[in-house]
């Protein structure tokens, strides 16, 4: 059973916090802290961090089609029909995108996102290589006798304890095997090793704290859906997990010092939060508006060497 908790102000670590973090201290700021900020107000920040973009919205889609196929396996273990599967995919990618504002329109990159042409088919073919593949007939196979137990994208954010710290950890898809519980991340991304691997240890601790199993009964997962399917998974003990629990309360420490009311979570003034001079960074920053930065996209293409 997945624990509640009261809500409280203090800042909860997760990977996407400290990455932000260490990114650029502004858009830590203006993600984190919206309602802090006198200068453009909490209305303006968050209509810039609602901004999605083409590889983000590939991923939002093939989640929320994965989560959709997932529940519909909890109610009946029919055969999964390809084509209508698809065709299910195909209209939820226009009803979805349709909804956003890319940033690449709001930033006049492009004058317009076509989801047939530069969305619709990355998801077609990650949605296409998970079912071509090995893991969902094994799924029917193994984990099925124990559906009920299945955890899909729970609601909140995830939240747990990590050695007393509070943490963020939300899991894509959590399912007992015999005496093991399974962990999966579905990623539409690049394969990065070191933060993918950092992210299992979080599903692993998460799982630990709510559910109280063995550390080497739990088995952590990445799933890249493309360019083809592949797996990447870790094994761990209680002494990876004691690392990585030093490493996430010295990450807490360091984003406390930025914050003028640690208990609140109130941050110091906005002077304070650094921006990045790495203009890289900035080309692909929802806020670069609110830093003067709207072109740093056509900079950093003008320093390309070739």
């Amino acid at each position: 059973m997945v624990r509640k908790f009261d809500y409280t102000p203090l800042l909860g670590w997760s990977i996407s916090r400290y990455d932000t973090f260490k990114l650029c201290k502004r858009q830590y700021y203006y993600q984190y802290y919206p309602k802090s900020d006198t200068e453009f107000g909490p209305t303006k920040i968050y209509t810039l961090r609602d901004l999605t973009s083409v590889p983000l919205e590939i991923g939002n889609i093939a989640h929320e089609v994965i989560k959709t196929l997932l529940k519909r396996l909890q109610k009946t273990a029919k055969p999964i029909e390809r084509d209508r599967f698809l065709e299910y995919a195909e209209k939820k990618t226009r009803d979805l995108s349709r909804k956003k504002v890319f940033s690449e329109v709001y930033y006049k990159e492009t004058d317009a996102i076509d989801p047939e042409t530069q969305i619709l088919p990355r998801v077609s073919a990650a949605l296409s290589n998970l079912i071509d593949g090995p893991r969902l007939p094994w799924l029917m196979e193994e984990a099925i006798e124990k559906k009920d137990e299945w955890v899909i994208e729970p609601e909140g954010y995830g939240e747990c304890r990590i050695d007393g710290q509070k943490a963020y950890c939300k899991v894509d898809f959590l399912f007992p095997v015999g005496e093991e519980i399974h962990i999966y991340d579905w990623k539409t991304g690049k394969r990065d090793d070191i933060k993918h691997s950092k992210q299992l240890r979080g599903y692993v601790t998460w799982a630990h704290f709510h559910y109280g199993a063995d550390y080497t009964k739990i088995k952590p997962t990445v799933a890249y859906l493309l360019p083809e399917y592949d797996e990447r998974s870790v094994e761990l003990n209680e002494f990876d997990i004691e690392d990585f629990a030093d490493r996430i309360r010295s990450e807490t420490e360091e984003m406390y010092e930025y914050c003028d009311d640690v208990a609140q979570n109130r941050p110091l003034p906005k002077e304070h939060f650094e921006m990045t001079d790495n203009l890289r960074i900035c080309a692909f920053c929802n806020y670069r508006e609110l830093c003067g930065r709207e072109n740093a996209g056509s900079s950093v293409e003008e320093d390309l060497p070739f």
